[in-house]
């Protein structure tokens, strides 16, 4: 049985923070002893990607950041990385490009034998079942919704009940109600800014100061805080 090892962050930064100041706070227990990590800047459209990996090695000074762009051979680098990070920005396009790279295949075959994966926002919509719960604007059609699979489910980052005065579009729970009706044995896991969720010893919790929430085709429910959510492990989901 695969040990899969995967922190899912809702986001990069909370409120007006310096970026990754939070996440670091998660992710360097994470990798433990590891010094060194692969990230995948693809979801980055505005921000070319060697600015990009350049930001998220200033944010992580402790690990030594190589952008796999810059990789000859993006297969051989995910199969002798030490762990892999990916980020946030469009998860149409981090799709796209995982997809024409043929990276879907070695990411999950280094997961499953226990290579630590983390993401944050985009990277982390990608662990579930499909982008089909993603936030962001599909600016370019992938091959297929099909994600990564970490998780038998569908996860929402960036969760948020706040709807602007005076704004009569639907909210986030309406929208993701939406893909429920149509899916209603697939579980939706919104989390907040700030917040995730670790997979780690074939156990799922949600981690962070603030509760999650959880959709399905009979409603939705909170998640409290460091709630363990390993029984979403045993859906018995298809793709």
């Amino acid at each position: 049985m695969s040990n899969k090892r995967v922190l899912m962050l809702s986001s990069s930064k909370v409120g007006n923070e310096d970026y990754l100041a939070t996440a670091k706070n998660s992710i360097l227990p994470f990798l433990g002893e590891i010094k060194s990590a692969i990230f995948i800047p693809y979801a980055g459209v505005s921000m070319s990607w060697d600015l990009y990996t350049q930001k998220v090695q200033e944010a992580l000074p402790e690990i030594s950041i190589q952008g796999i762009h810059t990789c000859s051979n993006p297969i051989d680098a995910i199969k002798q990385a030490s762990a892999v990070i990916v980020g946030g920005g469009n998860t149409f396009n981090l799709l796209h490009e995982l997809q024409i790279n043929r990276l879907i295949e070695p990411i999950n075959n280094a997961v499953n034998h226990g290579m630590p994966y983390i993401g944050w926002s985009a990277g982390s919509n990608i662990c579930g079942l499909s982008i089909k719960t993603t936030n962001d604007m599909p600016i370019i059609q992938p091959q297929s919704f099909s994600a990564l699979g970490f998780v038998p489910f569908q996860i929402n980052p960036h969760y948020s009940d706040y709807q602007p005065p005076g704004h009569n579009g639907e909210t986030r729970a309406q929208r993701i109600a939406e893909f429920c009706i149509l899916n209603p044995d697939t579980p939706v896991v919104g989390i907040r800014e700030g917040s995730g969720l670790l997979l780690e010893n074939q156990e799922l919790r949600l981690v962070g100061d603030l509760e999650g929430i959880v959709f399905n085709g009979n409603g939705h429910q909170i998640i409290p805080v460091n709630a363990d959510l390993s029984y979403l492990l045993k859906q018995n989901i298809e793709g």
